[in-house]
């Protein structure tokens, strides 16, 4: 039997994953729901449902926990829809993105952004999970270039353009994101786009 004690670093598999996704898990919900600084190692470990010196011993500080935990979510590959339709996926892409933004997960970005920037470490793994997610948007946006749905665009610029909407609506809990309104931000942007190319 694995020892819910020794760092899970140095057992990846078996009952010491489950315990590290448990505790990872259970840390991403209490930022969303206190923040960088306002959850406690013992709310941790009640509700992950292992002893508080399981959390202590494998995370020695509230920054190494976050980034972790944060590190764990930033390798769930969140897939940007490539149907050969470029308004119909950058649709789906937004109405994922607004989910993403409204989940727990999303939340617990959220209040680290706003909590953590003067810690490194924490900060470092938020701009890692970022880049990631812009990774895949921009290998998205280089494909619709090569087959010609897209002029030549600055793909940080289409990202911001075309997510910076839903943030908003998100952030300021203006309501969910519908169909529709992707609909009409993505055609706005790309309308923008098509018309300010470069000939």
């Amino acid at each position: 039997m694995v020892d819910d004690r020794e760092p899970a670093a140095r057992r990846p598999g078996g009952r010491t994953a489950r315990v590290r996704a448990q505790v990872l898990d259970a840390t991403v919900r209490l930022v969303a729901r206190y923040g960088f600084a306002g959850f406690r190692y013992e709310q941790v470990a009640e509700l992950a449902g292992v002893h508080r010196m399981t959390v202590y011993r494998n995370w020695p500080d509230r920054e190494k926990l976050v980034a972790a935990a944060l590190t764990r979510f930033g390798e769930q590959e969140v897939p940007v829809p490539d149907s050969g339709e470029l308004r119909r996926d950058l649709v789906d892409m937004l109405l994922g993105l607004a989910a993403g933004l409204e989940s727990t997960t999303g939340r617990a970005l959220f209040q680290v952004v706003q909590g953590a920037r003067e810690n490194e470490e924490v900060r470092r793994t938020v701009e890692q999970v970022f880049q990631r997610r812009a990774d895949l948007f921009g290998q998205r946006v280089d494909r619709a270039v090569e087959r010609g749905e897209l002029p030549p665009v600055d793909r940080r610029l289409l990202g911001d353009l075309l997510s910076g909407p839903v943030h908003l609506r998100v952030g300021r809990d203006l309501g969910p994101v519908t169909r529709a309104d992707a609909e009409r931000i993505v055609d706005v942007v790309l309308a923008g786009i098509r018309a300010t190319a470069t000939p």
